[in-house]
Parts: structure tokens; sequence; C-alpha cells
């Protein structure tokens, strides 16, 4: 009998248990990655926007789910797949470089966060840096006191250049800004600059052609996505014409050119992490402000020294945060 009941009481308690309401997981954060470049490009900022997830508390598998789209240098394609993404409705949006834009385009209620190397007021994103005012903010690269340094960094290691080639995009936003900026700086050193023009990937070529037949001795080249694509390029042709070039990513140097002093991206996106959970946790980006890089980094590439038969000084070793050796 005690058998009996022991078992009846437990069945009871089966029972009850499957009467009780089932609460249900909280559904996982949804965030929709969108990179203007390509996944080998991009995928060291995708992997420190992670990082800084995992330091707030972010697990994937368990309450993140990260969905990486890579528009692979079109606009076409940026287009496309910004519209399936805010088909798809996640719960904000992270974007690199040009795809901010495309992404605005297609939604003005998705979340946006950005990492943005133009103006961001001059591009339309945002209305101001304190307000931004509608669904997007993040961080922007064009931090144009670095523009100066950038210019000091190539006249120690190129210290015969008299005459600059710099490189950009007139389409970009914060264009003439960063123009200005550099033809200052560029005075003061008492340089020369001549101003080349590349609107896409596809009229790099050109321009590069150009550059050699102007007699420039050295080139700044404002970063930009478009640029860091063909930066391996441009590093065969900058030691085939003895032209040393800098840039503002640590890309750059990494793709074999000379140097790069600006913000370090890896940071930056990492930092954009943060973002990305106020907005998930009710925050409205019109509410938060527009930063700037908090870090930036000297990287100076000895192999692409050597090549372009250049001594890097000591003043620029000790100064550096990174050197390739």
């Amino acid at each position: 009998m005690n058998t009996r009941r022991r078992l009846l009481a437990l069945a009871a308690s089966w029972g009850l248990c499957a009467a009780l309401p089932v609460r249900a997981q909280p559904a996982p954060a949804r965030i929709a990655w969108f990179s203007m470049t390509t996944e080998g490009d991009a995928l060291p900022f995708l992997d420190a926007l992670r990082n800084g997830l995992r330091e707030l508390g972010y697990a994937e598998g368990r309450n993140l789910l990260i969905e990486p789209h890579w528009a692979n240098n079109s606009a076409e394609r940026a287009a496309a797949l910004a519209a399936q993404i805010v088909a798809s409705r996640p719960h904000v949006i992270v974007t690199l470089g040009p795809t901010a834009l495309a992404a605005r385009r297609a939604t003005r209620d998705i979340p946006i966060v950005f990492g943005f190397s133009g103006d961001p007021v001059e591009a339309g994103l945002v209305q101001s840096f304190s307000r931004p005012g509608g669904n997007l903010s993040g961080i922007y690269f064009l931090t144009l006191d670095l523009v100066g340094k950038r210019f000091e960094v190539l006249k120690e290691l190129v210290p015969r250049a008299r005459r600059v080639a710099i490189l950009a995009n007139p389409q970009h936003p914060g264009d003439k800004a960063e123009r200005r900026a550099s033809q200052v700086a560029a005075g003061a050193l008492g340089l020369e600059v001549e101003y080349f023009e590349a609107r896409s990937g596809a009229e790099i070529d050109a321009a590069l052609s150009a550059i050699q037949k102007s007699g420039a001795e050295a080139a700044v080249m404002f970063p930009l996505a478009s640029i860091m694509a063909r930066r391996e390029h441009i590093a065969r042709w900058a030691v085939e014409h003895r032209i040393p070039t800098v840039s503002g990513w640590a890309q750059f140097a990494e793709g074999g050119n000379l140097a790069t002093y600006g913000p370090n991206l890896h940071d930056t996106f990492r930092r954009l992490a943060a973002y990305a959970d106020k907005v998930l946790k009710g925050a409205k980006p019109a509410d938060i402000p527009v930063e700037q890089p908090s870090t930036v980094e000297l990287v100076v590439n000895l192999r692409a020294a050597r090549a372009l038969g250049l001594t890097v000084p000591n003043s620029v070793l000790i100064r550096a945060n990174r050197v390739i050796e």
C-alpha cells in the first residue's frame, strides 16, 4: 500500500508540473553587422565588436545573435543588402564605413550604430554630434587634428620630400575639411601638395599613374574604404616607383605601405559595443552623442622602408605603437 500511495503521489506531482505554465526564455538580441568591405578585410573589426559585447555580458548562442553581411566593396550590393537587413528586422544594425549611408536610406526606425570615416553631419547621418536626432549614432574617424601629425611623420620618414601627392575621394563627406587641414599642415612643413581624385576603387589606377607622372616624392592617402581595399596594390606601386605612402588606418601599413597614423579601429569597434548595448536596453540613438576615437596608433612597416630604400629614424621607432619587421 505504501508503494501504491507513493506512485499515486508521484503521478499527481507530474500532473501538477505539466499544468504549470512554462516560462519562455527571452529571445536573443539580434545584431546585423553590415560592412562595405570583404569579410577578410573587416572580420577583425567584427571580432573587436564581439569582444566588446562579451565584456558587457553577451554570449553568442545564448543571449546574442550576430548576423554578418558583406558588401564586398560594391555600392549596388550594399543597397540590396540594406533592404534585406531591414526586412529581417534586427534589433540594431552596426555599420562599417559607407554602409551607414545605405542603411540610413533603407530605414528610419531600426537603430543604426556606425563606425564612419567621414563627417556624419555633412553626410546627413546625424543632425549634430551632441544630439544626433534620428536613428543613428556612433563613432567617426575624421579626426582633423591627426592630419598634421600624419604629415609630420611623413616628413621624418622621407626628409628629402618636397612635393607630396594627396589621393582622396572628393565625394566623401568631410573631404574638403581634410583637404584644407592637409594644405595647412603641409605648408607649415615646407611641403607642396597636389590633390588627386579617385571617386571609386576603379579610378585608383588612373590616379596612381597621374601621381607618378607628377613628380611627387611621397603620397598621403586619405583613409577610405576604397583605398584600403587596394592597399596591397598601392604598396607594390609605391615600391616600383619609389614613392613612399602613408595613411590613417593600420590596415594600410599591414598591407605593405610605409606607415599609418590614426585611430585604433579595433579599439573603436570594441567601444561600439557599448552603443549597441545602450540601444538594446532601450536608449535611442537620437540621444546618444557621436564620439571620436579615444586611442590613436602609429604603425611603421620596416619591410616597406627597406624596399623603398629608406632608413626609419629612431625618433619614429620609439614612438611607434607597432613596428612591422
